[in-house]
């Protein structure tokens, strides 16, 4: 089967590699749709990053590079392994892309996310989305009923966002400032207005302040070039401050910003994935009692986010911006992110 496969900085190729093997306990695919993801592109600029290099296998799967990509995916079942019994062929399915050790402290208290040897599939090995077909274990892959197969591919990274929200502890009625309207951030926007939260979103791009408007998961949108966040969202807030702030931008400026316009005692959730150390003013957490947290991907947040698509509370096809081929991968994908991403929110790809 055709795969997209990473060798080294700069250079993924679409190879000819042989199809996985059905396992006992597991299942296998045939891909719908893989997104590009964020962490996708800082594997092909910088990498690898989470990808084990050469020589150096991950713990969990053995593999290193050269490993197939993708694990923001859908697909339809093909087969089913030797005990899975609740999953039959022709089942539309999402994939929670997990490697985890189930022995360390974190897995033994639930907090599978965090284990020790955790990797991703699509990045520490396993297969991938971007390619035909993919083998997983039963335990990762959650049905979608009727939910297209193309939207059904961004349940991944709102999957991301909504265990952001639920970090937060956002409750109907709050006001929230989110930094940055990038893929994260716009998904981060759409899980709180489900969930009847008033929205403040901030950007510098036009295209992304035009989605977040047009896509309605932003209540107010906030230029930092040519506003002052801090008073706008004084003003929404009747001078008292937003309730949450969500950074998602990785930028330090946003999350000085964020600090200055929560209220005092207001929750602040980092999202995103520094490339470098960031600084912050301890001052304003003492001074004003701000409660700063961290959020890594997801933990039983799939089912959550599956119902909430399914049932029309959030709508993901404003956020599929391009579809393209597998064999057009770099040339109109990764290229079209690395160089025009204020355009573009999610690109899907098909095998």
């Amino acid at each position: 089967m055709r795969a997209a496969r990473f060798h080294g900085r700069r250079d993924i190729r679409i190879d000819d590699i042989p199809e996985p093997e059905l396992r006992p306990g597991a299942v296998k695919l045939r891909v719908g749709w893989c997104g590009i993801c964020g962490t996708d592109l800082h594997e092909y600029l910088e990498g690898p990053i989470f990808i084990s290099p050469p020589g150096h296998p991950h713990p969990l799967s053995h593999e290193n590079a050269p490993v197939t990509m993708g694990h923001e995916f859908s697909g339809t079942v093909e087969e089913v392994g030797e005990g899975v019994t609740d999953v039959a062929v022709g089942d539309n399915v999402v994939v929670e892309p997990y490697f985890v050790c189930n022995e360390c402290a974190s897995c033994k208290a639930g907090n599978y996310h965090l284990c020790t040897k955790m990797g991703f599939i699509g990045l520490a090995g396993g297969g991938g989305g971007l390619s035909e077909k993919v083998v997983v274990d039963r335990r990762w892959v959650h049905k979608i009923g009727d939910i297209p197969l193309d939207e059904a591919a961004l349940i991944e990274p709102l999957s991301v966002a909504h265990h952001a929200v639920v970090r937060s502890g956002a409750e109907a009625g709050d006001v929230a400032l989110v930094g940055g309207a990038g893929p994260i951030g716009l998904l981060v926007a759409a899980v709180l207005k489900g969930l009847g939260v008033t929205t403040i979103v901030t950007e510098l791009s036009d295209a992304r302040k035009q989605k977040a408007l047009s896509s309605g998961v932003a209540d107010h949108v906030v230029d930092p070039s040519s506003e002052d966040v801090k008073a706008r969202v004084l003003e929404l807030t009747g001078g008292v401050g937003a309730d949450l702030g969500f950074e998602c931008a990785g930028v330090n400026a946003v999350l000085d910003t964020i600090l200055d316009a929560v209220r005092p005692a207001a929750v602040v959730v980092n999202v995103s994935i520094w490339g470098k150390p960031a600084t912050v003013d301890m001052q304003k957490l003492v001074l004003k009692e701000i409660d700063l947290r961290g959020t890594i991907a997801y933990v039983r947040d799939h089912e959550a986010v599956i119902e909430m698509v399914r049932s029309g509370v959030i709508d993901l096809a404003p956020f599929i911006t391009g579809r393209i081929e597998l064999d057009n991968l770099v040339s109109e994908g990764l290229t079209t992110l690395i160089e025009h991403n204020d355009t573009a929110v999610k690109i899907l790809v098909r095998a």
